[in-house]
């Protein structure tokens, strides 16, 4: 939502001598080469020979499924924006109200993180709040699971003076309401562990055991965390280790460069190859999505980039 070590490489892709790509990676790279000149230009940003030369070869491994945060593209068209993600080999552009499900959809796309019924100040941990984020759940999720979204983002609203154990509780019993609709209509609710030392001071959900304690609690399979790698590299660090203690309570993730959530390249302190390494060998079967803000003068070719970085 807005919010507010990777390096580039060849990911062990087959070459002859000399450093020639073979003739059938060529081809692959010819033709995604071809449907990147057919698109043309983005929304008013031209795709540059550098971006086009980055997309072709962006795809290759394909163990991580990854999507793309709309808003970090918001100076784009969506239309265009999807057409670029199709392009590129996603397969989601998310963090969609339900007005822009069917433009996804027409571009062969899903929204894999559906907006829901909180906002990051105002959540589940506000008891007098329940009853309106449940009335606003029961008419998503139903609608989501029309148009085959497979998760929905909830948040748990910031502390304001109330204690963490209080506010586990709160955000339990508020969510235990909806997890039964969630799980007769096959779509996973997710809570978004957000930094409350950098972007969101006060926010309650800001560190790992205590979302995972509240999985424990609530008790459903359709009830999962959003591991934002950025927000909790911020909160807590050891990232890999995290995730791999508690990949059974995440269903989703988030990208983004440390510091100030740009390009997930070498200009910033987090590995990404590694850590989509991690994810992938523990069977991770949801999606990654890029939310880092581009900071260059060509989006597209940001996200080609951070495409790639990810495609371990």
């Amino acid at each position: 939502m807005p919010r507010r070590g990777g390096r580039d490489g060849n990911h062990g892709k087959p070459r002859s001598r000399g450093g020639a790509v073979p003739d059938e990676s060529r081809r692959r790279a010819i033709g995604k080469l071809g449907g990147l000149l057919a698109l043309g230009s983005v929304g008013g940003a031209e795709l540059t020979g550098a971006s086009l030369a980055t997309a072709a070869e962006t795809r290759g491994v394909g163990r991580i499924r990854q999507s793309v945060c709309q808003w970090c593209y918001d100076k784009i068209p969506l239309d265009d924006l999807c057409a670029a993600a199709k392009r590129l080999g996603l397969e989601s552009v998310e963090l969609l109200g339900e007005k822009d499900w069917a433009t996804v959809k027409r571009h062969g796309l899903t929204c894999a993180m559906a907006n829901g019924p909180s906002t990051i100040p105002v959540g589940f941990n506000r008891l007098a709040e329940h009853d309106r984020l449940v009335a606003e759940s029961e008419r998503l999720l139903p609608l989501a699971a029309a148009a085959g979204l497979p998760n929905m983002i909830v948040f748990s609203g910031n502390r304001g003076g109330m204690s963490d154990g209080e506010g586990l509780e709160n955000c339990a019993t508020g969510l235990r309401r909806i997890t039964p609709l969630a799980e007769k209509l096959g779509v996973t609710v997710c809570m978004e562990l957000l930094n409350s030392k950098v972007d969101h001071a006060d926010y309650m959900c800001d560190r790992t055991p205590w979302g995972a304690e509240l999985v424990r609690r609530v008790g459903s399979p359709r009830f999962k965390l959003l591991y934002d790698i950025y927000h909790m590299q911020i909160m807590e660090g050891d990232v890999v280790r995290t995730i791999r203690d508690n990949i059974a309570h995440i269903g989703h993730f988030h990208t983004g460069g440390v510091p100030g959530r740009h390009e997930i390249d070498e200009t910033q302190e987090l590995f990404y190859p590694m850590i989509m390494r991690a994810i992938a060998d523990t069977g991770f079967k949801g999606f990654v999505a890029q939310e880092f803000i581009p900071s260059r003068a060509d989006p597209i070719a940001s996200l080609a980039q951070g495409v790639r970085i990810c495609d371990v």
